[in-house]
């Protein structure tokens, strides 16, 4: 991911920081704490692992995550959100969860949301 030279205002870059479709789903994830790649890879359905490890490193390289590095065998490397910058976006992030709930919840999306136990399960009436 390159940044620009110039931009219109700080939400265009912070647009192109971000865009795509991985790119906000890994730093939710993120949210729990930090993780393996292999976790990672787990956790968000149909990502590749290419595509995962491309991701993680233009994240890393502006600034949004971090990286632990422990020494051994087998290697063992967690990725993590940063402070304060990282850890900002959530407030972003979690207002875009939010609308993509309640647009799923009008559009009779909702199973999906109880199957990822995101919205409770509600019990039929007898």
């Amino acid at each position: 991911m390159k940044i620009r030279a110039v931009y219109t205002c700080p939400l265009e870059l912070t647009h192109d920081m971000i865009k795509g479709k991985w790119k906000p789903i890994i730093l939710w994830r993120l949210r729990l704490g930090p993780t393996s790649l292999s976790k990672l890879e787990r956790d968000i359905e149909g990502i590749t692992q290419k595509m995962l490890l491309q991701h993680l490193k233009e994240l890393t390289e502006l600034g949004f995550i971090g990286k632990t590095v422990y020494e051994g065998y087998p290697l063992k490397v967690e990725y993590f959100l940063t402070r304060p910058q990282g850890e900002k976006l959530l407030s972003a992030l979690q207002i875009m969860q939010e609308i993509g709930i309640d647009y799923m919840v009008e559009h009779g999306m909702q199973d999906a949301l109880i199957e990822k136990g995101i919205l409770p399960q509600v019990p039929t009436k007898k």
